[in-house]
């Protein structure tokens, strides 16, 4: 199956915010337990906080400046 660049991963069940970087790719910010957690579907780039709105900053401030977009290979 050929996936395009911008089809959207699929939203985790803890999906709180899902932002989108200079691509399109997805940054997402999911919850697990008492961490709050982004990760990018562009680069791989990934952190995890106590505060909601400590993560929500970086991951829009990550998503503001990435560029990096996920191809698959095959």
């Amino acid at each position: 199956m050929k996936l395009s660049p911008r089809t959207a991963p699929v939203e985790p069940d803890n999906l709180l915010i899902r932002f989108h970087n200079q691509i399109g790719a997805a940054v997402d910010v999911t919850s697990a337990g008492a961490r709050v957690s982004w990760s990018c579907h562009g680069c791989g780039g990934v952190d995890s906080y106590t505060s909601l709105n400590l993560t929500r900053e970086y991951a829009n401030g990550h998503a503001a400046s990435c560029r990096a977009a996920y191809h698959r290979l095959r």
